[in-house]
């Protein structure tokens, strides 16, 4: 993936991933986006996807896909599709489960582990790159590789 622009942040605690999600969520290019979320077990990006999913108006249980590798969320300004590719042992599982097919279709894709199905996935707007700095602080490095993620990231730019 070539990139575009690219951002550096850093959580302090849970908070600043959940205000970080609600600035997402604000931006109106964000449901045509399809972003890749990376980071070892643990980097939270569970976590920031659910906070992202409470903050575009989910309500209810928000499961993991873990197991089911994808779940899906209808809100009024469209749909979100959460994958998990963790359990993948080889990317043609992508293409063999059907996820061109979602992939081609509007909505929000958020992708959990996309080493797992590399070469299958369409180009990410948006990658977010998560690593655990201790129990709580996080640090984040945002790599738009898309016009759409420039403008999603212009979005995520503090007010002068």
């Amino acid at each position: 993936m070539s990139i575009l622009e690219s951002r550096e942040l850093r959580w302090q605690d849970e908070a600043a991933c959940q205000q970080f999600a609600q600035a997402l969520a604000r931006s109106p290019e964000l449901l045509l986006a399809s972003i890749e979320l990376h980071g070892t077990l643990g980097a939270g990006k569970t976590t920031l996807v659910r906070h992202l999913l409470r903050a575009l108006g989910v309500q209810g249980r928000i499961k993991s896909p873990s197991y089911a590798v994808l779940e899906s969320y209808e809100l009024d300004r469209g749909t979100v599709s959460h994958f998990d590719f963790y359990r993948f042992s080889d990317p043609r599982e992508w293409a063999d489960a059907g996820f061109r097919d979602v992939f081609m279709t509007p909505g929000l894709k958020l992708s959990e582990w996309p080493e797992k199905a590399a070469g299958m996935l369409p180009p990410a707007d948006l990658c977010i790159h998560l690593k655990s700095e201790d129990d709580e602080s996080r640090s984040v490095r945002l790599e738009a590789g898309t016009p759409l993620g420039q403008a999603i990231l212009k979005t995520l730019e503090p007010s002068a």
